[in-house]
């Protein structure tokens, strides 16, 4: 065992996966903006295509800055090995593909992102990939009745977008494991460091890197880790692409050459990102690795200035609900101090008690909370899901989503929580006036 093994979170955030530059003795990480690596000679090029030896052969499959940022995040999330990718839906589509193929099934909860949903229920239906959505993640009984003989894996957000709402992250590793699959979490909104999945019995966790991690709203990216635990090996009738040689790669077997610890990390990184492409380039990683550097300090902020605002919208005479699993009145509070001590996270969403015209009338009122589609960001964000983040969504698709027609979500960014509830009043009181008119 290293001494970085012994690391706290705020020293691996800065440290891990990062050494001076052998060449140039650069402290911070370069980036390594190049396509291609020299080979020593024949038998060194031979042994890397071979998986005999790790090292770089294409930058489409790795990068040294890269290499950092995937190192810092299996670190950060105490798994054997990450990848990252060009953004978090790339991520979403190679955790599924990288186990289900053409006639498989998966389970996942119907508590997550809009985006996520439709890969999920159209794009990958295409490829022949079948979802089944579980309407209430708090059932466990409902995650079981959905496995099938061909679920390959369960699916949920750790923090769902946007009810807030905290998975059980245990019960649904249960059910996965009792069936012989893995749960893969989206582990976006918490970050490793409200919450590690992997510590909870979770198997692979995803992020949209562009979010919390990077933090500065100036770089997208996504990543997979693998936490390791999961016997690939022990199941190879229902993880052949993992198990049997692969004829696309000289025949290997994944959890042959690299043991059950990397098969599914290298496998993804091999296979799909060689043959699909989603590569992030090197100077996005090196953004990213940026941000990551002080992501416990800007995680402590954000939590205190959402759990302010959630409390003071709770009290406030224009909110008819507030979504905020940090409150008591939230049926997942007694969940949040379990998996998530130190804070939910800095995403909140709540409802009008004038409806969707006051909605409107609210978000483009505010002046300091600016109006986009994300999370994440230092600053502070608004948005209105049902006509944007979940607008593909059916009505009915978005009210088992958690977004009713006058939703309003906020991500709460750092400044000055004083001047961030100055916004929301002034807001609040024009979609008042707008609501009044209406009934007048």
């Amino acid at each position: 065992m290293s001494a970085a093994d012994n690391w706290r979170f705020e020293t691996k955030q800065i440290h891990s996966g990062a050494a001076p530059d052998p060449v140039t003795k650069s402290r911070a990480t370069p980036i390594y903006q190049t396509t291609s690596y020299v080979f020593d000679n024949a038998d060194h090029a031979a042994n890397l295509f071979a998986l005999a030896e790790f090292g770089n052969i294409y930058t489409r499959i790795q990068n040294p800055t890269q290499d950092v940022l995937e190192q810092r995040l299996a670190a950060l999330e105490g798994g054997t090995g990450a990848l990252v990718l060009s953004s978090g839906q790339a991520a979403s589509t190679f955790a599924i593909l990288n186990i289900a193929q053409a006639g498989d099934h998966f389970v996942a909860s119907s508590s997550i992102y809009g985006g996520t949903y439709n890969l999920f229920k159209y794009t990958l239906a295409k490829l022949g990939v079948e979802v089944t959505f579980v309407e209430n993640q708090d059932d466990i009984d409902e995650w079981r009745a959905a496995v099938r003989p061909s679920t390959k894996l369960l699916f949920a957000e750790t923090i769902g977008n946007p009810k807030i709402n905290v998975l059980d992250i245990r019960a649904v590793a249960d059910v996965a494991h009792e069936n012989d699959v893995p749960l893969i979490v989206d582990n976006t909104i918490a970050t490793p460091y409200l919450i590690r999945p992997f510590e909870h019995g979770a198997d692979i966790v995803i992020h949209s890197v562009t979010k919390f991690l990077g933090g500065h709203g100036t770089t997208i990216g996504g990543a997979i880790i693998d936490g390791g635990t999961f016997k690939w090996s022990e199941h190879v009738d229902k993880f052949p692409g993992l198990t049997e040689p692969d004829p696309s790669y000289h025949g290997a077997s994944y959890t042959t050459a690299v043991g059950d610890g990397l098969a599914y990390i290298i496998k993804a990184r091999v296979q799909l990102l060689r043959d699909l492409g989603s590569a992030i380039a090197p100077q996005s990683a090196w953004n990213l690795i940026q941000g990551i550097e002080t992501l416990s300090l800007r995680i402590e902020r954000h939590v205190q200035n959402a759990q302010e605002i959630a409390e003071w919208l709770d009290n406030h005479d224009d909110v008819a609900a507030v979504n905020y699993s940090g409150l008591p009145s939230s049926p997942w509070y007694a969940k949040a101090n379990e998996y998530a001590p130190k804070g939910v996270g800095a995403v909140l969403s709540f409802e009008l008690k004038g409806g969707v015209e006051a909605g409107r009338e609210f978000v483009n009122s505010l002046s300091l909370f600016s109006h986009l589609a994300n999370i994440g960001d230092v600053r502070s964000l608004v948005i209105h899901p049902a006509s944007t983040t979940h607008s593909q969504l059916s009505p009915e698709q978005q009210l088992t989503a958690g977004v009713t027609p006058g939703l309003v979500r906020l991500s709460v960014g750092l400044e000055n929580v004083d001047d961030l509830k100055a916004d929301l009043d002034q807001a609040l009181a024009a979609a008042r006036r707008v609501a009044e008119a209406a009934r007048a």
